[in-house]
């Protein structure tokens, strides 16, 4: 009880990247020209890409839509609720999207995500960095009779 107290009165002590690592959910920090300046452990693990290959990169650079789709447009429903967060300075969120992941020099597979935008606003105001929150729901999608509805 005594350490938690001191973890309380002392919030520097508390060690945000073990904090964003352990998140439930799969989680970039996004600059406001979209590229990824931190990724959580899930997000590395469920995206087959490690952080190393992916911080300071931009997030449509990192994450193309799949070359062999003509309808993929995962990136253009993405960038639209990035920059709807920017405009509004409120979270977005978005409906279940497809868009496709490939593993480093593999072939893309098919994901179904659930992904909410949020920004964090500076003491101007204005949007200094935007959490991308996603779930994977491709197992529950995948599982339903008609998932023709979901873009």
């Amino acid at each position: 009880m005594a350490d938690e107290q001191a973890l309380l009165n002392r919030p520097e002590q508390l060690d945000f990247k073990l904090v964003f690592d352990a998140m439930p959910g799969m989680c970039l920090v996004l600059d406001p020209g979209f590229r990824i300046l931190a990724q959580n452990a899930e997000h590395a693990r469920a995206t087959l890409t490690s952080s190393k290959d992916v911080i300071g990169r931009g997030l449509f650079e990192v994450f193309p839509d799949n070359p062999d789709d003509s309808g993929a447009h995962g990136v253009s429903v993405v960038r639209q609720s990035l920059l709807t967060v920017l405009k509004t300075r409120a979270s977005d969120v978005m409906p279940i999207i497809r868009y496709d992941v490939q593993p480093e020099m593999g072939k893309f597979q098919t994901r179904y995500w659930a992904i909410v935008n949020t920004p964090i606003l500076g003491a101007d105001g204005y949007v200094r960095w935007i959490i991308n929150r996603a779930d994977d729901v491709t197992a529950l999608v995948e599982a339903t009779a008609d998932h023709s509805a979901i873009p």
